[in-house]
């Protein structure tokens, strides 16, 4: 089983992202399975949302305490939650911001993962420039298809697709794209670190 958990703020469509993630699973004959984590729901709370896929039915509906992929929609939230609590050792990362671990102030925790584990991602200012608005949902799932392979380009752009419509799907579509292109290229430009497959869906 692959396990992501996303965390980000009210607002930020943290719980549409579980969702979409789930509905590109399911799209390349997976299954997969949204959860969402309701506490404060106001504009700008902290917010964590939970996707699994797998080979196989999935029955257990707890929160994810031990993610293989951890999305962070938000970087204010790095010093503020423990947001890497549980993070599997040959986990990923992948976060909404255009600066490296050491200006993020976390590259403690992330010299500890696998070459290529880890990508930042200015998934706001790409949302702002097809959108006009600063979600980096759909964004980031383009970001995250790059960086692990759990799930195809198209098959992020099938989930958006599904999820919204007309301009506001080519819209969503064009900044996931972008994204997968500017995440696959940072791995490419690191030849020190070892090209991401797509993992192992573990028991």
């Amino acid at each position: 089983m692959f396990r992501v958990r996303i965390h980000g703020r009210g607002g930020q469509g943290v719980v549409t992202a579980a969702e979409m993630l789930s509905i590109a699973a399911f799209e390349q004959g997976r299954h997969a399975q949204a959860v969402p984590s309701f506490g404060s729901e106001r504009t700008g709370a902290p917010v964590v949302s939970f996707c699994r896929i797998d080979d196989r039915p999935i029955r257990s509906r707890e929160p994810v305490l031990a993610p293989d992929l951890l999305i962070i929609q938000d970087p204010t939230l790095l010093h503020q939650v423990d947001v890497f609590q549980g993070l599997d050792p040959h986990g990923h990362v992948l976060i909404n911001s255009a600066r490296t671990p050491e200006e993020l102030g976390i590259a403690d925790v992330m010299e500890r993962l696998p070459g290529a584990h880890f990508a930042s991602l200015p998934a706001t200012e790409i949302a702002k420039r097809h959108l006009g608005r600063p979600l980096p949902n759909a964004v980031l799932l383009g970001g995250a298809a790059a960086l692990t392979g759990i799930v195809t380009l198209e098959a992020v752009v099938h989930a958006i697709g599904d999820k919204f419509s007309g301009e506001v799907a080519r819209r969503n579509i064009a900044a996931a794209t972008e994204a997968y292109e500017h995440v696959a290229a940072s791995m490419r430009s690191a030849p020190s670190q070892k090209t991401s497959h797509a993992p192992e869906v573990r028991p």
